[in-house]
C-alpha cells in the first residue's frame, strides 16, 4: 500500500499554480465546489515512486485575512484541509510583492515549499535570485520552475516525498510588544492543532472570527477577552491598527529579503520579453480598439461564426439529421409501440430529438470554441487587461472588470455563463450578473435568429440594440442600490504577454468540456422531460391561453403565446417561431420589434432557469425569474405606447 501525502498549491493569482498543476499532474483532475459556497477547486491525483500524491490547486490569494470568498476557501483549505505539504507559488518577477504571503504561511507550522515560478521570464528581465540563500533566510526549500516546461517538477516532487535536507521555518519577528502580546496569546491556547498557535494568536489579533472555531465556547470567551485586551494596548501603543502594522512589517522584511537575493538587476531582454510593446493594450485610449479587434475576431469570427455557424452546421446537419437521427428515430419506431415514450424521445421535443442533439449539435461547438478563445485569452495574459480595461465601467453597474468573463460567456450560452458566476467575489456581484444575463444578454442561438429576422430594416435592428443596451445598464445601475452586500473589490495582476502554449490550451479545454458534460447536459435532458409532460396533459394548450391574454393589451397576435412558451424550453426556437410568423406576414413592423424586444428579455430558456435556481437558490432564482418576466411585458407595453399611441408612427 502507497504512502498518501496531501499538497495545497497556494499562490496569488496569476502567478503560473494551474500550469504548475497541470506539470505535476498531467491530465487527471477533478473539479470540486468547496461546501458551502459555489467557489471551486481543481484536484488531482498522480504516483511517485512509493507515494500516492493528492495535490490540490486552490483559488488565488494575498493574505490570510481574506476580502474575498475565493480567498476565504483557500484559507479555509489551509486550516481545515490538512495538508502535509503546502507549495508556495510565487511570480518570480515579482518576489518582493510575493513574499508577505509567504511569512504568513510559514507561521502555520505546515511542511512549505516556496515555488519561484516563471524564473525563465525573470532572467529575461535580467532579474536573477539567489534561491539557496533565500531558502536559508527562510529556513524552506526554495525551487526555481518554468511549469510550463516542466522544469523544476522532479525536485519539487522529491522534496515532497522526503529526498532532502531538514529544514527549520524562520518565522518574521515583529515589534517587541507585538511579539510579547503574540506569546502571552499563545500560552492561553490550550491542545494540538494542525496550524501553529503562533499563526492563531495573530489572527485572533486581527479579529479574524473564522479562528474561534478551533475553541470550546469556555476557552473562546477567555482568549477572546485577552485577544481584546491585546489588541486595545498595542492599536494605543502604535497609534495604528493591527492590520497595518502587521502588514507593514511583512512588506518592510520583504524588502530586505529581496535585495539580499537578488544577484543582478539589468536591463530587460525586450527582444523576447516583449513587455514595452505591449503596455499599449492596457492604454487609457488604444485599449479599447484592441480590445474590439480581440472580440471581434475571438467571439465573433471565431466563436460565433466558426463554432455557432460554420460547426454548428456540420453537427447538426451532416451529423445528426442526415446520419444519427434518421437510423435512431427507425430503430426506436420499430421497437417501442408506446405513442408516448416515442413522444418522449425522437419527437419534435424528445429527449434525443431536442435535448441531446440540442446540447452536443448546438451548444457543445459554441462552448468548445469558447474555451480555446478563454484558455487562449487566459494563457497569453490578455484576460487580465480585458477585466482591467471595463472594471471602470461595470463599477457603475455594481460589478468589477472579473464580470466581464461571464457576460461574455453569455452570448455563447447565458446556462454556462450562469454557472460561471460562482467565480464573482460577492454574493452581490454574482446576483447583479445573473439577473443582466437571464434578461439582457441573447445566447448565440437566439441572437443568430434574430439577426436574420431584423436584418431585412436597419431601423429595427438598431432600435432593438440600442434598447437592450439602455436595459442592461439601466438595470445594473439600479441593481446596484437595490440589492444589498458588500462592497465590489478587484485586484488584478498584469502578467507579461506570453505566447500560449498548446499543450495547456487543450488541458485546459479538455477540463472544462468534462465540466460541461457534467454539469449542463443533463439540463437539457429535463428540458425535454418538462415538454413532454406539458404536451400529454394539456398544460401547454392552457399555459397558451394564459400567454396570449396579456399580449392582446400590447397589440400582439394570439399567434404570439406559442413563441414566448416554447422560447422559454429553447430560445432559437421562440426566435424561430418568430422568423417563420413575419414570413407569413403576420405582424407588422411595429409588432415585429415590440416581440423582438420582449423575446429577448423574456423568461430564460429552461436549462438556464434550473442553472439559476441551482447557482442562486430557488427563492432567489424565482425571484429573477417573475422580475424577468414582469419587466418583459412592461418593456412590451411602454414599446406599444410609444409606437402605436404616443408617436402613431408605423417603423
Amino acid at each position: 500500500m502507497k504512502n498518501k501525502i496531501k499538497v495545497l498549491l497556494v499562490g496569488n493569482p496569476n502567478v503560473g499554480k494551474s500550469a504548475l498543476f497541470n506539470a505535476l499532474t498531467g491530465k487527471y483532475a477533478a473539479v470540486s465546489n468547496y461546501p458551502g459556497t459555489t467557489v471551486e477547486y481543481t484536484e488531482g491525483e498522480i504516483s511517485y515512486k512509493d507515494f500516492t500524491i493528492e495535490i490540490i490547486d486552490t483559488p488565488g490569494m494575498y493574505s490570510m485575512l481574506p476580502i474575498s470568498e475565493e480567498e476565504k476557501v483557500a484559507r479555509d483549505l489551509i486550516l481545515s484541509g490538512n495538508p502535509d505539504w503546502i507549495v508556495n507559488v510565487v511570480d518570480a518577477k515579482n518576489l518582493e510583492r510575493m513574499l508577505p504571503l509567504t511569512f504568513q504561511l510559514i507561521d502555520t507550522g505546515i511542511p512549505l515549499i516556496l515555488v519561484l515560478n516563471m524564473i525563465d521570464e525573470a532572467k529575461r528581465m535580467g532579474i536573477e535570485i539567489d534561491s539557496d540563500k533565500l531558502s536559508e533566510i527562510l529556513g524552506i526549500p526554495v525551487i526555481k520552475t518554468v511549469s510550463i516546461k516542466k522544469e523544476g517538477i522532479k525536485e519539487i516532487l522529491n522534496v515532497i516525498t522526503g529526498e532532502s535536507k531538514f529544514y527549520k521555518q524562520n518565522t518574521i519577528k515583529y515589534d517587541s510588544e507585538i511579539e510579547h502580546e503574540i506569546e502571552e496569546l499563545s500560552s492561553l491556547i490550550n491542545g494540538d492543532y494542525r496550524i501553529s498557535k503562533r499563526l492563531i494568536s495573530i489572527m485572533l489579533l486581527q479579529k479574524d472570527a473564522e479562528f474561534l472555531k478551533l475553541f470550546s465556547s469556555e476557552e473562546k470567551n477567555n482568549i477572546v477577552h485577552f485577544a481584546d485586551i491585546s489588541r486595545r494596548k498595542l492599536e494605543e501603543i502604535f497609534r495604528v491598527s493591527l492590520d497595518y502594522m502587521f502588514a507593514l512589517k511583512r512588506q518592510l522584511i520583504a524588502q530586505e529579503v529581496t535585495q539580499k537575493v537578488l544577484k543582478k538587476i539589468s536591463i530587460y531582454d525586450t527582444q523576447n520579453m516583449g513587455l514595452p510593446y505591449f503596455a499599449f493594450t492596457i492604454h487609457k485610449i488604444w485599449g479599447y480598439p484592441i480590445l474590439f479587434l480581440v472580440l471581434y475576431f475571438g467571439l465573433y469570427k471565431f466563436v460565433g461564426e466558426f463554432g455557432a455557424g460554420t460547426l454548428v452546421d456540420f453537427i447538426e446537419t451532416t451529423i445528426f439529421e442526415e446520419k444519427l437521427l434518421p437510423k435512431l428515430i427507425i430503430l426506436i419506431e420499430n421497437s417501442i409501440k408506446s405513442e408516448n415514450v416515442k413522444e418522449l424521445l425522437i419527437r419534435d421535443y424528445g429527449i434525443i430529438t431536442l435535448g441531446i442533439k440540442y446540447a452536443i449539435a448546438i451548444i457543445l461547438p459554441i462552448v468548445t470554441t469558447f474555451f480555446l478563445f478563454f484558455s487562449i485569452l487566459e494563457d497569453s495574459g490578455y484576460l487580465p487587461r480585458l477585466a482591467f480595461l471595463l472594471d471602470r465601467v461595470f463599477k457603475k453597474i455594481g460589478l468589477t472588470g472579473k464580470a466581464v468573463i461571464p457576460l461574455v460567456l453569455g452570448f455563447g450560452c447565458d446556462t454556462m455563463a450562469t454557472m460561471v458566476t460562482r467565480t464573482l467575489n460577492t454574493k452581490k456581484e454574482r446576483i447583479i450578473a445573473t439577473i443582466l444575463l437571464s434578461l439582457a444578454v441573447p445566447c448565440s442561438a437566439q441572437l443568430g435568429v434574430m439577426l436574420a429576422v431584423l436584418s431585412t430594416s436597419s431601423v429595427l435592428l438598431s432600435i432593438w440594440i440600442l434598447v437592450l443596451i439602455i436595459i442592461f445598464f439601466i438595470v445594473g445601475y439600479f441593481s446596484k442600490y437595490f440589492i444589498k452586500g458588500e462592497k465590489t473589490i478587484f485586484f488584478v495582476e498584469i502578467p507579461p504577454i506570453r505566447i500560449p502554449k498548446l499543450s495547456n490550451i487543450v488541458i485546459k479545454t479538455y477540463t472544462r468540456l468534462i465540466w460541461y458534460f457534467k454539469e449542463v447536459i443533463p439540463l437539457f435532458i429535463y428540458a425535454s422531460i418538462f415538454i413532454w409532460i406539458g404536451r400529454i396533459t394539456g398544460i401547454f394548450d392552457f399555459l397558451l391561453k394564459i400567454i396570449a391574454y396579456p399580449l392582446q393589451f400590447i397589440g400582439l397576435p394570439n399567434d404570439a403565446a406559442k413563441i414566448f412558451l416554447f422560447g422559454f424550453f429553447r430560445r432559437d426556437y421562440g426566435a424561430a417561431g418568430l422568423y417563420d410568423l413575419h414570413k407569413q406576414g403576420v405582424f407588422n413592423n411595429n409588432q415585429l420589434l415590440i416581440l423582438a424586444v420582449m423575446l429577448t428579455l423574456f423568461l430564460p430558456c429552461i436549462a438556464q432557469f434550473i442553472m439559476t435556481i441551482k447557482e442562486r437558490g430557488i427563492k432567489m432564482g424565482l425571484s429573477i425569474a417573475a422580475f424577468v418576466l414582469i419587466f418583459s411585458v412592461l418593456v412590451g407595453y411602454l414599446l406599444h405606447l410609444i409606437l402605436n399611441v404616443i408617436l402613431g408612427i408605423s417603423l
